[in-house]
C-alpha cells in the first residue's frame, strides 16, 4: 500500500464486518436473556433441595429426642416402682384375705362322686370369720386374691366300738376301721378337684370310746376363685360340739 494514504476498505467488505457485530451482539443478548430465564428455577429448585434436607434434619431431631425422652421416663417409673417397693410399709395382716370356719351340726347328704362327703361350716357365730373379701359358699372356701395360703384344717372324730380284732364281718361293713380327713383344691385350671393335704388314722390302734382328732396345715400357691372344702370319710364321726375341736381356714401370707 502505498504511504501517504489512509486504509479504505471496500463497501463489501465494510458491510460483512458490521453484519458479523451484529450477529455477536444478537448472541450475546440472547445468552444474557437465557441466563436470567435459568436463574429462577435454579434458585427455586435449590430452595426446594435446602427445605427437604431442613425438614429431614428436624424429623431426626424430633425422633432422637423423642426416645430419650421415652427412655428417661421409662428409667423414671422404674425408679418410682423401685423407691415404693424399698419405702411403702409392709401390707398388715388386717388387710389380708382370712378366714376361720368352725363345725356345726352336719346335714347327711350324697357324696360327690368319687369323693367323701364334704364338711358343712359355721362362719359368722362365735369365733368363725371370714374377712377382707375371703369368701364361705355352698361348703367351699373362695380365695379372692392370688398368693401364698397357709391352708389348714382339724378334724376330732369319735365313736365307739369294740377292738378290730372283735368286729365280725357284719358290723366291719357298716363301721370302719379307720378315719381320714382331706383338705381338696377345685379349680377352672384343672377338670378334677385335688387332695392337697390327707391324714388318717387307724381306729384299732384307739380301741372303745374314742375320740381323736387330725390336724392338717400347709402352704400352698393359690389362684383368684380357687376353692378349698374338706372332705371325711364317714360324716358321722364328726365331733361337732366344740368349736376347738374341729375347725377350717386359710389365710393370706
Amino acid at each position: 500500500m502505498p504511504k501517504g494514504k489512509s486504509l479504505e476498505l471496500d463497501p463489501e467488505r465494510r458491510m460483512g464486518i458490521l453484519e458479523e457485530g451484529d450477529n455477536d451482539h444478537r448472541i450475546n443478548h440472547s445468552t444474557r436473556r437465557n441466563s436470567r430465564k435459568m436463574n429462577p428455577a435454579v434458585t427455586f429448585c435449590m430452595l426446594l433441595v435446602f427445605i427437604f434436607i431442613a425438614l429431614l434434619v428436624y424429623l431426626l431431631v424430633e425422633n432422637f429426642r423423642s426416645q430419650q425422652e421415652m427412655c428417661a421416663r421409662g428409667q423414671a417409673r422404674e425408679s418410682d416402682r423401685l423407691h415404693q417397693r424399698a419405702y411403702a410399709p409392709p401390707r398388715s395382716n388386717a388387710d389380708k384375705p382370712r378366714a376361720h370356719l368352725t363345725a356345726v351340726r352336719q346335714k347327711s347328704v350324697t357324696p360327690m362322686k368319687d369323693s367323701w362327703p364334704a364338711l358343712q361350716w359355721e362362719h359368722k357365730l362365735g369365733s368363725a370369720f371370714i374377712k377382707n373379701q375371703m369368701n364361705y359358699t355352698n361348703k367351699f372356701l373362695v380365695i379372692p386374691e392370688s398368693g401364698d395360703y397357709f391352708v389348714y384344717s382339724q378334724v376330732t372324730f369319735r365313736g365307739s366300738m369294740p377292738e378290730c380284732g372283735k368286729i365280725n364281718q357284719k358290723n366291719r361293713s357298716n363301721k370302719p376301721d379307720y378315719i381320714t380327713q382331706v383338705i381338696t383344691r377345685v379349680t377352672d385350671r384343672y377338670p378334677e378337684p385335688t387332695q392337697l393335704l390327707t391324714g388318717t388314722k387307724s381306729i384299732c390302734e384307739i380301741g372303745s370310746n374314742w375320740f381323736t382328732p387330725i390336724y392338717l396345715g400347709a402352704v400352698f400357691p393359690m389362684q383368684e376363685g380357687d376353692k378349698l372344702m374338706v372332705n371325711v370319710s364317714d360324716i358321722s364321726l364328726v365331733d361337732y360340739t366344740k368349736e376347738d375341736k374341729t375347725f377350717f381356714g386359710a389365710f393370706l401370707l
